[in-house]
């Protein structure tokens, strides 16, 4: 184990994905989502073919005994991706972000009703706290007393992250279910490769031809997200997931940058003060993780014959 290379492709990964999103955002008004969708795993797949070649794992990338959990798994995820990239047309970027921090949250959640993970009080009520955090984010957006074309555009904008958090939580159950039978490497292919063949079914909702800057914007893009996701599994494998993984939430910050210097987005106190309660909602489910996986651990070494 190497905690610190382990943090620094953590940090990296973050700054790729945040990168790649705004570069989306920058097409979001004239490229739908499902199309942005296409361009970010299609163009994710020869990035990690060759990552898979490098490694000697391309047979067993392409493996799989779980074809349907791949589908599950593609569809929970294109729907997620695509809710969001769409939202960024309709929201500033540093707000995507923090509402898109609810996945986590949501994630406990449906772990304990499709899982039947055990999930105590302490991680209830952190939930819940985080949930209050998303609401303070979105409640000036959901306001039934802002009127105008405005308002109901940044509603619907709202609504779109939320219930792509809400995909995305779904997608994070069935990869915990599959990585019980399924490597890494085979989820990683297998979705941008599922993603792919599903975003071409929202060609009839209004695919567009981008001009030569979209074109190219999205195409690097998709190569970012290959990228991104390599850096992301690599830093797994160097660093203890519960060490790297408060990490995503160094997004906001390069998320606000952005938002401010690239699309002149100022944040708000109440974006602000709910991000807040939502990253530190994050931290704490990821430090309880961490005390019940060492827990366990000295459990299952007291019961072995030499503990």
């Amino acid at each position: 184990m190497r905690p610190l290379r382990g943090i620094a492709l953590k940090l990296a990964s973050v700054i790729v994905f945040i990168v790649m999103s705004a570069m989306i955002k920058s097409t979001s008004d004239h490229v739908p989502g499902g199309q942005a969708v296409f361009f970010r795993s299609f163009f994710a797949i020869p990035v990690i073919v060759v990552w898979l070649a490098l490694r000697r794992e391309l047979r067993t990338g392409f493996t799989t005994a779980d074809p349907l959990g791949h589908v599950w798994r593609g569809f929970a995820g294109t729907m997620a991706m695509g809710l969001g990239f769409s939202a960024l047309a309709y929201l500033p970027f540093p707000e995507v972000t923090a509402i898109g921090y609810a996945a986590p949250l949501l994630t406990v959640i449906f772990a304990a009703m499709f899982l039947n993970e055990k999930v105590g009080l302490f991680r209830i009520a952190t939930v819940f706290l985080g949930l209050i955090g998303v609401l303070i984010v979105v409640s000036p957006r959901l306001s039934v007393l802002q009127g105008g074309d405005t308002g109901h555009t940044q509603a619907f904008g709202a609504t779109l992250v939320l219930c792509s958090a809400l995909f995305a939580a779904l997608a994070q159950v069935f990869v915990r279910k599959m990585v019980a039978t399924e490597k890494t490497a085979t989820i990683v292919f297998w979705f941008s490769f599922t993603a792919s063949v599903l975003s071409l079914f929202t060609i009839p909702f209004g695919w567009v031809v981008p001009t030569l800057r979209e074109t190219l914007t999205l195409i690097g893009a998709g190569l970012l997200g290959g990228l991104g996701q390599i850096l992301l599994t690599s830093a797994y494998r160097e660093a203890d997931a519960s060490l790297v993984a408060p990490f995503d939430y160094a997004s906001m910050l390069f998320a606000l940058a952005i938002g401010w210097f690239v699309f002149a987005e100022m944040p708000t106190w109440t974006m602000l003060l709910g991000a807040g309660i939502v990253i530190l909602a994050g931290i704490l489910i990821i430090w309880r993780e961490r005390k019940l996986g060492i827990a366990r651990a000295r459990q299952r070494k007291s019961m072995t014959p030499n503990g």
